[in-house]
């Protein structure tokens, strides 16, 4: 295996997170706002929706860095990323062509997001992750 076969997966887990870990800062630098917005979206009971993103994100992030129990991280993340898409950025409700189009452009890099978890979710972390480390713990005997 060579080395890119090796560390690619790795660096493309940590873009995943970063991604999002930088929408968690912006909920948690604007989540009163972020509320009102999804108040009228008529999201039910905004603030604990957004806990429970935070709570996603955060478990979703740890689990993608560390490749550990990686498969179900990416499930919780795209899950997330697949509602949020279609509940928050329905592209097709806007009148205004700039708004539609501004929309339009949010919705379809989520669903390129959702494309990468689904692959993480096929293929696994990659080599170099907690889940693929080896068993056993020592030498054989």
């Amino acid at each position: 295996m060579s080395f890119s076969e090796t560390i690619s997966p790795f660096f493309g887990r940590c873009a995943f997170v970063w991604f999002y870990i930088s929408a968690a800062g912006d909920i948690l630098a604007n989540f009163h706002g972020l509320a009102a917005e999804l108040g009228a979206k008529h999201v039910p009971i905004p603030p604990l929706v957004l806990v429970v993103a935070l709570v996603f994100i955060f478990m979703g992030c740890i689990s993608l860095l560390f490749g550990w129990h990686t498969r179900y991280g990416a499930v919780m993340l795209f899950g997330m990323t697949i509602v949020s898409a279609f509940a928050l950025h329905d592209y097709w409700h806007q009148p205004d062509a700039g708004a539609r189009a501004a929309e339009f452009s949010i919705f379809i890099r989520d669903f390129a997001i959702s494309g990468g978890l689904l692959l993480m979710m096929g293929m696994g972390p990659g080599p170099f992750s907690i889940d693929n480390r080896p068993k056993g713990g020592g030498k054989k005997r």
